[in-house]
Order: C-alpha cells, then structure tokens, then sequence
C-alpha cells in the first residue's frame, strides 16, 4: 500500500541500546537561554513523560520541547552527543527498556542549546506487551476509535494508486460521508469496523485509512493486529507502516512494511488482469530505496493449504535491526524474512533502521493492484480489527 502522508508524532520502541522507560518530568543538563556574544544560544529540551496513549506494563510515552520557537530537536538514545545530524524529535515517543536520552535544541540564529540527558531504566522483559489499542467498547452503540492513537487521510483519491474510493474521517458528514452509513467506528463489544460503503450515485465509494502519523509510531519490537478481512473484488485491506521521515524524504526512501495485504475475493490474482492465483493468500512486504529504478520492493505470499483471509487470523511482524520477519498466527513461525544483508539491498540502502514508523489499517476500494470493482462486489464490506499490539522484542 503505497501512501503519500503528513506531519507526525512518532512511539519509538527499542530494545537493549534503543529504547527505556522512566517516570516524571525531564531533567537536563543546561537550560540555554545564555549565549556567546550576541548570538542568543536556543532552550535546552525539556523531556516530560506519561503512561497514556496504550503504553503499559513500565513502558512510558516521552514528550521533548523546547521553549525556542522555531527550533527542532535532535536527539540520541546510545549515550552519544546529539548534533544536527541526529534523529529529529517529532513526536512523542514510546520507551519500553533502559536508555539515556540526549537532546540539543537548534534554531537559525541562535546558538545550539545545552544538551539534556535523562536515564530510563524499564527492566522490562521481551514479549512484555508495551502497547495496545484493544478497540474496547463496553456501550450499546457505535464509538468512535480514539482521537489519541488515530487520525485519517481523507479525500478522493488522497493517497496515489488509482484507488476509487473517498476517505472520511471517523464521524465526518462532509459529502460523500455520512454517519448514517459509518466508515470508522468500534462496535458494542469492541472491535474496530472500517467499512467501505457505497451510498450515493453509481460509482461513488466511501471507505476510512486510519493512520498513527502525527500521535505515536515504534522502531523495533513485535507488532500483531488480529483481523478478520473482507473478500471481493476491487478490495484491498491493508495493515502496514510508513517512516516518520516521509515527510523530509519521500517515499519510499522512508520506508514501507506492509505486515498484510490482501486483493479481491477468495482465488486472488497477483495482480489485475492476471490469471487467479488458484488459492487465497495474503502477502508481507517491504519498500525502500529511492523512486525509480533504485526502487526496491520484496514481497512474499502467505497461502498455506487450506488458507482464508475471509477467517480470523492474527497478522504480525518482528523487527529487529536489519531484519524483518512476517507471521501469520504463530510468531515462531514467520513465513518471510528480509535482512539488510540480502543482496537486494546493495547498493540500495536499508531504510528500516533509520528511525520510528507510524501504523496504517485501511480498506482500499479498487486500484492498480486489485482492479476496480465490478456488479460483484459486495457492499458494505468491512475490515475487522480485534486489536494491535506491539511488544518489547
């Protein structure tokens, strides 16, 4: 699922050398404000932290800002000095293990800030669940999914790959959406529903692409998604990640991890126009490098005998440095492995350690890969998350 997306806020977890939790406010080590001759220097970041937002089990979400307008910060979490070559802070970040986080603020016309440092020390095992979004719902009518883990693209044809659907923001009544025929909502008993509808004049579809962009993303660990998916043609499901640094670098140098995707009916094609493939099958991919012929795409399909995408299944990936691996149900079991040192990905550089990436779930309505639809095409068809979950790897 290809994206072209926004601003964001990021959830960053890392294990051993990237990541960590501590409690209470941000402490440093200078308060800038002072500065050499009459060059102001920039304030030093204050890092504050909270358990909101899903983290959980000693995990906590770090906030960094800087009193400087206009300034950006940098910062490290290997004990090394910050400069401006370092990760950009956007966001709010999850830390789920024992790190030091170094930050500098840097601003035109100022000089850069005094670095703060505050330790974490988390102490929290592997396989510990750090995050979740459970869906919950315990009223007897529709909610919406939380402002604080989700946000939307929105519009005809947003976000590329000749797609026929309108996106529409979760209780939006701007034409073409409508409340009475929800895109987005958690049913009574829990469990996100993205629907994708058609409920105006012939060839007018309305569907929902919930993104974490701009409120929280991760680096490393294991992240799962338990679904059940929609099968008919022209509909493409999709759970997958994109780079913070879209918006600095474009895709797909960003990034992308498509965990699953999933096209047409029960007996898909690989793609429009080929002939069925004679099972069903889901697929696990992964996008980098930069546009064009340094364009680099790996995909792997998932179709064990037997295999529904129609059933219930858990969908999830494991990411470590330089390695990505894809599971259906049984994270001992991934059904694809990519590492940076495949041969891929020489020269083409691996972008997967780069820095945090936000989640996507959205439900695509047509488009170069399935096709468009046609007069078999169900509506409404819906897309069912029970959860997502990332945990400490």
């Amino acid at each position: 699922m290809r994206a072209f997306v926004t601003r964001f806020r990021f959830i960053f977890i890392a294990v051993a050398f990237l990541a960590g939790c501590g409690g209470g406010g941000a402490t440093g080590t200078g308060g800038g404000g002072g500065g050499t001759g009459t060059t102001p220097q920039a304030a030093a970041p204050t890092i504050s932290t909270t358990t909101s937002n899903g983290a959980q089990n000693g995990a906590v979400i770090a906030t960094l800002a800087t009193t400087t307008s206009g300034a950006t910060i940098y910062y490290t979490i290997d004990g090394s000095t910050p400069t401006k070559s370092s990760t950009q802070y956007i966001a709010p970040f999850l830390i789920a293990s024992n790190l030091t986080v170094n930050a500098i603020a840097a601003a035109a016309n100022y000089t850069n800030s005094n670095v703060t440092t505050q330790a974490f020390a988390a102490n929290i095992a592997p396989n510990t669940l750090v995050w979740s979004d459970e869906f919950s719902n315990s009223t007897s009518s529709n909610t919406l999914p939380s402002a604080t883990n989700w946000t939307y693209d929105t519009g005809y044809q947003c976000c590329g790959n000749n797609e026929q659907e309108t996106y529409c923001a979760a209780g939006s009544n701007t034409s073409p959406c409508n409340t009475a025929a929800p895109n987005a909502f958690i049913a009574p008993g829990g469990g996100l529903n993205i629907v994708a509808e058609t409920t105006l004049a012939a060839g007018v579809y309305t569907s929902a692409r919930l993104k974490s962009q701009g409120l929280f993303s991760f680096q490393y660990g294991r992240i799962e998604a338990r679904m059940t998916l929609p099968e008919s043609q022209g509909m493409w499901p999709a759970f997958w990640l994109l780079g913070n640094n879209i918006t600095t670098v474009n895709w797909p140098a960003c990034g992308e991890l498509d965990v699953m995707e999933h096209i047409d009916g029960s007996n898909p094609p690989p793609y429009a126009g080929a002939a069925p493939s004679g099972y069903d099958w889901i697929a696990g991919s992964v996008h980098g490098g930069a546009s064009g012929s340094a364009e680099e795409n790996g995909s792997e399909q998932y179709h064990p005998t037997g295999f529904s995408a129609a059933a219930t299944h858990t969908y999830g990936m494991i990411w470590s440095k330089g390695e990505i691996e894809y599971y259906v149900d049984d994270s001992s079991k991934p059904y694809a492995i990519y590492k940076s040192t495949d041969a891929a990905w020489s020269p083409t550089p691996w972008p997967f350690d780069s820095g945090p990436e936000f989640i996507l779930l959205n439900l695509a309505v047509g488009g170069s890969w399935p096709g468009n639809v046609d007069a078999t095409t169900v509506f409404p068809s819906t897309m069912q998350v029970q959860y997502v979950r990332i945990y400490a790897n």
